[in-house]
């Protein structure tokens, strides 16, 4: 990992509620092993560590009751802040956990944090499903989760006793380490680019645009879990890499992932990913066509509407909004609906499923789609599929 100094940036944005939360507490976890332990899924895991390491400030623990609610009806914690998806800890036995309790998190195995536990309550989770995905149909991978998650939430501050820097250390960062690492750099501006797809043209059309305003782009993909069949965050990463070595300016970029689950909220979770990029110490954030969408629950300009029910010093972060872009043919060049004057006949659009028979086929993508490299990385990745295993 880049050497980091402590590097002040006082252009940057405040992190959300004006503090970034802190939560680790580097000790041994077996001098915790006589407590209760909750075992936790890796959703739960990967909310205790964007929570520790202030991605989700100013959050200091999982939700308790008041919250939840308050943020399900009005997208804003009791004190007022926005904020759109609960943070919650779903757990099966709850009668074993008690307020006052301090109990011990266990990830595979391992002990690495603790809970003062302060409340436990029933949500409701078909309120809960239709406020955040605006669906309760449990074919939506979101809801599903919900619906297979246990049926109490416990609630209380928590301590991270080791950040693991999971498959990508190099390119792990905390909120504390992203912003030294841009003060280092010179940056007084930032965008950052939210992905779990492998990059093509047109988000690098996003990303150069969004260059000719700001001094640097965080590239943050998102790598915790996500759908069965979307592409593998090893291969996204080695994708991303191939590209930003051949076609962005390395001293005005920064690769880092985003540890988070996917959980293919759509609007909703365009807010919690712009404030997370606030905490990161970002100054704009781009919010393209169907952000974290799936399927067809989500129209596909929602995520951008519904940061107008907040006003812009509410949220803290410029949203750059972008139309949806796409080859031209006739005008030789990635174009959006409002550069281009040429009819659909013109447009080479690919949708996801094209894209994955191509690659099944054992095809290349075309490279108005796609950089080549990327192509041969995505190629090389479906062909190990094909024969039983993904290659990275």
């Amino acid at each position: 990992m880049e050497k980091i100094t402590n590097v002040v940036n006082i252009s940057l944005p405040l992190p959300h509620g004006g503090q970034l939360v802190d939560r680790l507490r580097p000790e041994a976890p077996e001098a915790y092993a006589h407590l209760p332990a909750i075992h936790l899924s890796e959703r739960s895991y990967a909310d205790l560590e964007l929570i520790a390491t202030g991605v989700y400030s100013p959050l200091e623990g999982f939700m308790g009751q008041a919250d939840y609610r308050q943020v399900l009806a009005e997208m804003r914690l009791q004190n007022g802040l926005p904020w759109s998806i609960p943070i919650t800890l779903p757990v099966e036995e709850a009668e074993t956990y008690r307020p006052g309790q301090r109990v011990r998190l266990v990830y595979r195995g391992q002990t690495v944090g603790l809970m003062e536990v302060t409340e436990r309550y029933r949500p409701d989770k078909e309120a809960e499903a239709r406020q955040v995905y605006r669906t309760t149909d449990p074919a939506h991978p979101g809801v599903a989760a919900l619906l297979a998650s246990g049926p109490v939430y416990l609630a209380g501050p928590i301590w991270l006793l080791k950040l693991s820097r999971g498959a990508f250390p190099e390119h792990h960062h905390t909120p504390a380490e992203t912003r030294a690492l841009f003060a280092q750099k010179g940056w007084r501006t930032v965008v950052a680019f939210q992905t779990r797809n492998p990059i093509h043209r047109a988000h690098e059309y996003l990303h150069k645009v969004a260059l000719e305003l700001v001094d640097g782009l965080f590239l943050n993909p998102l790598v915790g879990e996500t759908k069965s069949d979307d592409v593998p965050a090893a291969v996204r990463m080695k994708a991303y890499q191939v590209l930003l070595q051949h076609y962005y300016p390395p001293e005005r970029v920064l690769l880092g992932v985003y540890p988070a689950a996917m959980r293919y909220a759509g609007p909703r979770e365009a807010i919690l990913h712009a404030i997370s990029r606030k905490n990161y110490g970002c100054t704009h954030f781009i919010v393209g066509r169907d952000h974290a969408g799936v399927g067809s629950y989500y129209g596909p300009f929602e995520a951008q509407e519904i940061f107008a029910q907040f006003s812009k010093d509410e949220i803290g972060i410029e949203i750059l909004k972008f139309d949806h872009t796409f080859y031209c043919r006739a005008c030789g060049s990635i174009v959006s609906r409002r550069t281009c004057p040429h009819g659909l006949e013109h447009h080479l659009l690919l949708s996801g499923t094209k894209v994955r028979e191509l690659l099944r086929a054992g095809q290349g993508l075309p490279p108005e789609f796609t950089r080549p490299e990327v192509a041969e990385v995505l190629r090389q990745a479906y062909a190990g599929k094909e024969a039983g295993t993904w290659k990275s």
